[in-house]
């Protein structure tokens, strides 16, 4: 379908069809009659096919611009979503008498403050953020007319709930809700069921599906050499543009640092970079100034770098869902990707449980020079039972010891009551003793 089909306001379309849009994508075309018709939304959809646009067009459309109070509020997880989203909704309402703005925490508030007193009618927010302007007053939500929730799986995952609790509480009037994700879980459902009021429920993919533009490979390789593995992928293709994933900050540290040891240019971005040093290795991973983004899950939503060839998992994520977000940073908008994870024996499990949730089998390449020993999984095995082994032993010594302790403080206790209860002997007293 046209985007010329839907009706859109003529400076609305004017300016989505500057950004490149000529026609829309499945959730688009079912989502944005949806919301026209004042519907509240359940809406699932993978990742990169255009949710953004099939709510923020025809809340674009349907708000007022002649007052200043704020009237869409969109709230994200993450600190890159919140800027994509603010991002897309400026480029939408370039030639609309609209103003637009984002709040999210790691950056001083004097800026953001100014911008909330200014006025403006569609607010970007992250909970926490939003939480601490509302408590000083700086933002009044009593007139939202739109609320989102983009990524709502995430924000429960991350232990939200309790802020969107105390937002919800904000928004005074009616309004209507529109909840949006690439997967949701039982929670999310369960928060839907108390939030929103008969909603139609939108779903254009299989629940928890990969796209099928990602070309998903596994390497089989020990986890030491995960990281000689990496590199010669990278190297030896000569791929540009690679976000690599690790599981900690920490890893994520030491992988940049022999990365770069090894020639190849990188970048870090987690939770201790500075928002100010975040967004300077976005820009640069965007412009093709390095190679490799290294990044923890802190950027696997939002983060869209236009035709991203490559996304690396050298660790699996805890969740399973988290997977289908990762790879989800290539191949978007119906191109093609590419996603590898660098798997070993300690990471069967988790790649068991990705198996299942996609309903997939993959199998395991292993990389000539890269064999793993025969005989490592069965020392992998004999590693964890030996493991199980030491501790019982020292939860068995532990309790021995323990047992020790009170039964010498039970001797103690019980040789002290014996003494008190006797009673102290008298001196019979004689006749001679009372002369003397």
């Amino acid at each position: 379908m046209s985007v010329d089909a839907i009706g859109l306001s003529e400076n609305l379309l004017k300016a989505v069809k500057k950004c490149g849009y000529k026609n829309l994508t499945p959730i688009q075309q079912q989502a944005i009659p949806a919301i026209r018709s004042g519907a509240d939304i359940l809406a699932s959809a993978q990742t990169g096919t255009g949710k953004t646009a099939a709510f923020s067009l025809p809340i674009l459309d349907a708000i007022s611009s002649n007052n200043d109070t704020l009237q869409a509020l969109i709230l994200t997880p993450t600190r890159e979503l919140a800027q994509q989203v603010a991002k897309n909704i400026t480029a939408y309402s370039e030639f609309l008498p609209i103003s637009s703005g984002v709040i999210y925490g790691g950056v001083n508030m004097p800026a953001q403050t100014k911008m909330l007193k200014s006025g403006i009618n569609v607010l970007v927010a992250t909970p926490g953020r939003l939480l601490e302007h509302m408590a000083l007053r700086h933002v009044d939500l009593s007139h939202v007319k739109f609320f989102v929730l983009d990524e709502a799986d995430r924000m429960l995952d991350m232990g939200f709930l309790t802020e969107l609790e105390r937002i919800l509480v904000a928004i005074k009037q009616k309004h209507q809700t529109l909840m949006f994700s690439a997967t949701f879980s039982h929670k999310v459902k369960t928060l839907a069921n108390q939030i929103l009021h008969t909603p139609k429920s939108i779903g254009v993919a299989k629940q928890n599906a990969t796209s099928g533009k990602v070309k998903q490979s596994v390497y089989w390789v020990a986890e030491a050499r995960k990281r000689e593995l990496l590199s010669e992928l990278i190297g030896v293709n000569n791929w540009k543009q690679v976000l690599v994933f690790a599981g900690t900050k920490e890893s994520a540290n030491i992988l940049a640092k022999e990365l770069k040891l090894d020639g190849i240019k990188a970048a870090l971005c987690h939770g201790d970079i500075s928002q100010g040093g975040r967004n300077k290795a976005l820009e640069q991973f965007a412009q093709g100034q390095i190679r490799v983004l290294v990044a923890t899950d802190v950027a696997a939503r939002g983060l869209d770098i236009e035709d991203l060839p490559y996304v690396i998992n050298f660790h699996l994520p805890f969740l399973a869902e988290d997977y289908v977000h990762r790879i989800g940073r290539t191949g978007r908008a119906g191109k093609t990707g590419t996603a590898i994870s660098l798997v070993s024996p300690k990471d069967e499990k988790f790649l068991q449980n990705i198996e299942t949730l996609i309903g997939r089998t993959f199998d395991r390449i292993v990389e000539p020079g890269y064999e793993l020993d025969k005989a490592t999984p069965i020392i992998h095995q004999q590693e964890e039972q030996a493991q199980v082994v030491e501790k019982k032993n020292r939860y068995q010594t532990t309790q021995d010891k323990n047992k020790a302790v009170a039964k010498k403080r039970n001797d103690k206790a019980k040789s002290a009551t014996k003494n008190t209860s006797k009673s102290p002997k008298k001196t019979k007293v004689t006749k001679n003793s009372k002369r003397r």
